[in-house]
């Protein structure tokens, strides 16, 4: 947790903001079929809305919002207990939804990921290779599971590495998704602020 206190780190340059990428695919959302006589109505999906990295990035083009990365790997066990418990509280549910992009990004992804007119390749080495665009969140330590967050114009807030059980992380996308982290530290916001505004968290 003391990581989270250090300072705010600067995304490297080649996650720039650009233009013209895939329209958005509107996953993440029902639609009801109708009645006889009524209109479809569409209602959020149940649980986070998981996205793509590149449809996030696609997202932010038309209507800008914090994104949170949730870089994992397949064997990662500690990944599947935060899939379980974390992500399906509630309270982080909803608050996610609410307020960011999230995004599942599989760091042993092969396939390669095209942001803009960036090209983010698989790098085979050793037993295990790993995605270049995970090295470049992770900032050349790759740790699983590692949360990342990101501002409106996908420049870094932070990488979070480590399982975080469901209150601590509540505290943590609150810290960022309100911009608490521009007027406080952690440990003040997490004392003071955060039981005013989440008295029954």
């Amino acid at each position: 947790m003391k990581r989270l206190l250090s300072s705010l780190i600067i995304f490297p340059a080649m996650l720039v903001l650009l233009a013209g990428f895939k329209a958005d695919t509107g996953k993440g959302r029902v639609v009801e079929k109708p009645a006889a006589n009524k209109p479809a109505i569409a209602r959020p999906a149940e649980g986070i809305q998981w996205l793509t990295i590149e449809e996030a990035f696609a997202k932010i083009q038309k209507e800008p919002r914090k994104i949170l990365i949730d870089v994992y790997t397949d064997w990662c066990g500690w990944c599947k207990v935060m899939d379980r418990e974390t992500f399906k509280d509630k309270t982080v549910t909803e608050y996610i939804n609410k307020k960011y992009y999230a995004v599942k990004l599989d760091a042993e992804q092969k396939g390669t990921i095209k942001l803009g007119d960036k090209e983010f390749k698989y790098l085979a080495q050793g037993g295990r290779g790993i995605n270049e665009i995970a090295l470049a969140l992770t900032n050349n330590q790759p740790s699983y599971p590692t949360t990342v967050f990101l501002d409106d114009k996908f420049n870094m807030i932070q990488p979070l590495p480590g399982y975080l059980k469901a209150k601590e992380f509540h505290q943590i996308i609150t810290f960022f998704g309100d911009d608490h982290h521009k007027k406080q530290d952690f440990e003040s916001y997490k004392a003071k602020t955060y039981g005013t505004l989440y008295p029954a968290k």
